[in-house]
């Protein structure tokens, strides 16, 4: 109200007035993650007994070619396990999600309007109880998904949950798929630097069951997407001028970007269909990232000084796959230990689309593995190719 009295009929004080607001608005100091808490369903299937797993399920037993096929996929994947939501009870409660002939996209939109928001819950939940503040005190809700598809959505959900303020500003991200989780984050930090005192939350969600299907001999994209893909939600609390007397900023988020890989919009495309969700892997994407990736960092990374030198950085890498993974630490020419805990990750839940690299984020401060510096960088690789890069400085919180 005092700016506003200050009001002149000049435009050069109405000027003056407005940058004096825009300058209270905004925080001082770049956005931190402030928290982090994962979560996971608790069905869990060892990788090396997946094939038996998903073929006694869906009833295919006789397809014994790709029975095979799918185990040496497994066998290749650097996954140990991974977690679902879904188990053999819910599948024979409907056999629609299993015949290609049955539409089957409400049945599993029915389910994902449930099990999407409890699983973010108790991610958030975990984010929440190690910040240590209570719900009132979140002012914006970012949450991704590409598992369900409503109005209201999951956020809605999500915050009745929670118990959080009916006046938190809430923001939908759907079907960005593996870099969601870096998009979420890069949204968190322009919403924490631009609103001074914000405390954003950001989870993201994922079930495999959106794309669940039967195996079939025309599609060996689905054997695929069963090899790698699990159920996971990961939570960041995000602010600017944390609170010395209650909050422990863990990174300082410095700076983001995002790019597409020149003629690579034809990679890893998915669409929804009456049957859930059709998504197409890249068998291309790996040596897409390995051909670019060197130039997309130093693009990304160069205004900072910190191009080139790829060793001094830690990474938080996607780990989309183990192709994935070996294509970045090639075209970066990291040593194998900068990639740990993005592979660590890997194997222990797979790829959980979004929430993954969040995972990774969580690894990487328990394992310390900080550089000299402790400056690294999140990397997120999706649909596109899109590359989505965040710098970001270790505080020791």
């Amino acid at each position: 109200m005092a700016l506003l009295g200050n009001l002149t009929a000049s435009p050069a004080g109405v000027a003056t007035v407005l940058r004096q607001m825009r300058h209270a608005q905004r925080a001082d100091g770049p956005a931190s993650v402030l928290a982090v808490g994962t979560a996971n369903p608790p069905n869990c299937v060892r990788q090396d007994e997946y094939a038996d797993y998903y073929f006694r399920v869906t009833h295919t037993e006789h397809l014994t070619k790709l029975k095979s096929k799918l185990n040496r996929i497994c066998h290749k994947s650097a996954i140990k396990k991974r977690y679902f939501y879904h188990d053999e009870e819910l599948l024979q409660q409907h056999p629609e999600f299993l015949d290609r002939a049955l539409p089957s996209l409400d049945a599993r939109m029915d389910i994902a309007a449930t099990a999407v928001p409890e699983l973010a819950a108790a991610a958030a939940r975990k984010a929440m109880d190690e910040w240590g503040r209570p719900a009132a005190d979140i002012t914006h809700l970012v949450v991704s998904t590409y598992s369900g598809a409503h109005m209201p959505g999951a956020d809605l959900r999500l915050a009745s949950l929670l118990g959080l303020d009916p006046s938190v500003r809430r923001t939908m991200i759907y079907f960005n798929g593996c870099s969601s989780g870096s998009a979420a984050l890069r949204a968190a930090k322009d919403i924490a630097e631009n609103n001074r005192g914000a405390r954003v939350l950001v989870v993201c969600a994922e079930l495999a069951l959106i794309h669940f299907r039967a195996p079939d001999e025309a599609h060996i994209d689905t054997i695929i997407l069963q090899a790698l893909f699990g159920d996971g939600a990961g939570a960041v609390i995000v602010g600017a001028e944390p609170d010395s007397s209650d909050e422990r900023p863990v990174f300082e988020m410095v700076a983001a970007s995002q790019t597409v890989i020149p003629e690579s919009n034809h990679a890893a495309v998915g669409r929804l269909t009456e049957h859930g969700l059709v998504f197409n892997p890249s068998f291309e994407m790996p040596a897409l990232i390995l051909e670019n990736i060197e130039q997309t960092m130093a693009d990304a990374l160069g205004p900072l000084g910190l191009s080139g030198n790829w060793n001094d950085l830690f990474w938080a890498v996607h780990p989309g796959g183990k192709a994935i993974l070996d294509s970045v630490e090639a075209g970066l020419r990291l040593e194998p230990t900068k990639l740990a805990a993005s592979r660590h990750v890997l194997s222990e839940y797979g790829n959980m689309s979004g929430a993954t690299v969040i995972f990774v984020l969580d690894e990487i401060r328990r394992q310390q593995s900080l550089g000299d510096h402790g400056m690294g960088v999140l990397l997120g690789l999706g649909p596109g190719v899109t590359v989505e890069t965040m710098v970001l400085h270790a505080t020791g919180g």
